[in-house]
């Protein structure tokens, strides 16, 4: 109780040095955490220019519940270093994002390995206020210019503090599921299709987590906004693009606008490494990491077999996917 008081007393005393004002109070929880690591809460704050924060409070269980029974240390050391990775990516990593791929400001993270918060801008005040479970190709195309941009903010970057390799589908970091799989020719191609998404020459910060969900837009079809970082690192693009897709598309669209989709975020990134100025190859890595948008529908595939085996996204597209994978690799 005594450290959940200290903690109650470190928020009022921050919120207080970021508004200006000691009128506030805890007035709506946004969300609930995974197997109940904490939760984000909205601030209403009054006598301010900010009318009202949001903390992502994140308090280390001592026992977890998670959902599909992933329950074990390693899945929980998983866990805790994603929140530390988030931290890391708001602290040193953010200030570099722009309006090209908005993301909330951090006003402030603190705590320690037990327990720790982080301050951001509401983004509904700031006029990111719709979530979608369903979106139109315009918003589509929004998301994948942020993607684009992203990738181009941090191309050939460090991931220093943040994960070596991004997403949380990540082969290492998920034994449980390679273990699990029933696909035993995806599964013996696994270690291969990670290797070689991991191996590519050009390689950029990866949100790691780009689904539908994370994405909150404005009333303008064009202007989108990002959350959620706590498998940001390093990779290839692709593994953003093709998870992003496979949030918000049935197999026949994931078909049907393939090609759609790869010009589309392929003009958008030449656009956007323009505007940053890079000197990379941009016609080399676009041969690259064409080739590699099916490997990471194979890689996220691989995870899905283990995890969730009858889950929606393992479908005819994905399935046709991974065949032409492992035919390529000769499996």
């Amino acid at each position: 109780m005594e450290v959940a008081t200290n903690m109650q007393l470190e928020i009022n005393k921050k919120i207080e040095e970021i508004t200006g004002s000691k009128n506030f109070r805890e007035t709506e929880v946004i969300q609930s955490l995974w197997s109940g690591y904490g939760k984000i809460v909205r601030y209403s704050i009054e006598d301010s220019n900010i009318p009202s924060l949001v903390l992502k409070h994140v308090k280390i269980p001592t026992a977890t519940n998670h959902p599909r029974g992933w329950d074990d240390s390693f899945a929980q050391q998983r866990k805790v270093k994603s929140y530390r990775v988030e931290r890391k990516f708001y602290a040193d990593y953010a200030k570099h994002c722009d309006f090209r791929c908005h993301i909330p400001l951090c006003h402030a993270s603190f705590g320690d390995d037990d327990e720790l918060v982080i301050i951001l801008e509401d983004l509904d005040d700031s006029g990111y206020d719709i979530r979608l479970n369903s979106v139109t190709w315009q918003r589509v195309e929004a998301c994948i210019r942020w993607l684009a941009n992203f990738h181009a903010k941090f191309m050939n970057c460090n991931p220093e503090g943040l994960w070596d390799i991004g997403t949380y589908w990540h082969l290492n970091t998920r034994p449980n599921e390679l273990e699990a799989m029933g696909n035993k020719r995806l599964k013996s191609a696994a270690k291969e299709i990670d290797s070689i998404l991991n191996d590519c020459k050009y390689k950029t910060l990866v949100h790691g987590d780009a689904k539908l969900a994370n994405f909150c837009f404005s009333s303008s079809d064009n202007d989108v906004s990002a959350v959620d970082f706590q498998y940001v690192g390093g990779g290839c693009g692709m593994k953003d693009l093709a998870y992003f897709v496979s949030s918000c598309m049935y197999e026949d669209d994931c078909e049907k606008h393939e090609a759609e989709i790869l010009d589309l975020y392929f003009n958008c990134l030449k656009k956007a490494l323009k505007f940053t100025d890079s000197t990379v190859n941009f016609d080399e890595l676009e041969i690259e990491w064409r080739k590699m948008y099916h490997y990471a529908w194979a890689d996220f595939s691989r995870f899905l077999d283990g995890w969730s085996p009858s889950h929606w996204k393992i479908n005819s597209y994905t399935n046709r996917i991974c065949e032409e994978v492992l035919t390529e690799l000769g499996l």
